[in-house]
């Protein structure tokens, strides 16, 4: 693992992910076991953003969020409104994508999340959660819910 960056909202970890690259590829590193960020294993999945889509606001109530953009770039945002929270009403934009933003940001169950393809053609968005997709265990709302003090910008 990489350098850990500092995040504006508790529980939030940004951390520089770690790239090979020659003139073969590249090998893109996300997620080992054996890292503190992990915790169990859910299941992988990948969200195609297309330029300037907004994908926004979803809320886990148990699910840990592991985010990595190998594709492309994302602008990833983060809204605590926990209660119990010591940054209860920050949010925080993080850009997400290669080659010179591959970051894992971990996001903890409570805070709202939506992200932003902001490359001019598709980005990939992969996210490893520590439980398997339960439509019950999450709630999403608009991008334009005035709940959340953010307002998405055009590309």
């Amino acid at each position: 693992m990489l350098a850990e960056q500092p995040s504006a909202i508790q529980g939030v970890r940004i951390v520089e992910l770690k790239q090979i690259v020659d003139e073969r590829g590249a090998v893109l590193h996300m997620l080992r076991r054996d890292s503190d960020l992990f915790t169990s294993f859910g299941e992988i999945y990948f969200s195609q953003v297309n330029q300037g889509v907004v994908k926004a606001w979803k809320r886990h109530r148990q699910a840990t969020q592991h985010l990595a953009a190998p594709v492309g770039r994302v602008r990833l945002v983060i809204y605590d409104d926990r209660d119990d929270s010591s940054t209860k009403g920050h949010v925080e934009e993080i850009v997400l994508g290669r080659p010179d933003h591959y970051k894992l940001v971990r996001v903890p169950p409570r805070l709202w999340y939506g992200f932003q393809g902001i490359a001019d053609q598709p980005s990939l968005l992969a996210n490893c959660t520590d439980l398997a997709h339960d439509p019950n265990e999450s709630e999403a709302v608009s991008p334009a819910d005035n709940r959340i003090p953010f307002q998405w910008q055009a590309v």
